[in-house]
């Protein structure tokens, strides 16, 4: 497989990105069974489901949930990225864009602590 014109290193910052976007993928993937699960508890057992829910006002929940909500941003604009990749005439500011959909999502991410919090 050829590498692509310019990058030559795995340091590269479109390289990073790739990287991001996989690795959030396959925590947002991992993270999956879990969310089912808890949504199962609200149609079978509602009292264990509002136990769980207490648990959510701990703050190593919370500091989770905003790792959560910037690994789906983080992943939404990496497709996003990938997208206009595949379907724009793509130039020379690829990084600086890959750095600002990175610096997006912790602005999104960080939005929903000072929410939670």
């Amino acid at each position: 497989m050829k590498a692509a014109k310019g990058i030559t290193s795995r340091a590269h910052p479109l390289w990073l990105a790739y990287i991001l976007h996989r690795l959030s993928g396959l925590a947002l993937a991992l993270f999956l069974p879990l969310h089912f699960w808890v949504l199962a508890m609200a149609m079978t057992d509602p009292v264990r489901l509002d136990g769980f829910l207490h648990l959510t006002e701990a703050a190593a929940v919370k500091i989770a949930e905003f790792g959560l909500v910037f690994l789906l941003a983080i992943h939404m604009f990496g497709g996003l990225r990938l997208i206009a990749m595949e379907w724009l005439p793509w130039t020379a500011p690829q990084k600086t864009l890959a750095a600002g959909a990175t610096a997006g999502s912790f602005c999104i991410a960080i939005l929903f602590l000072m929410k939670a919090i």
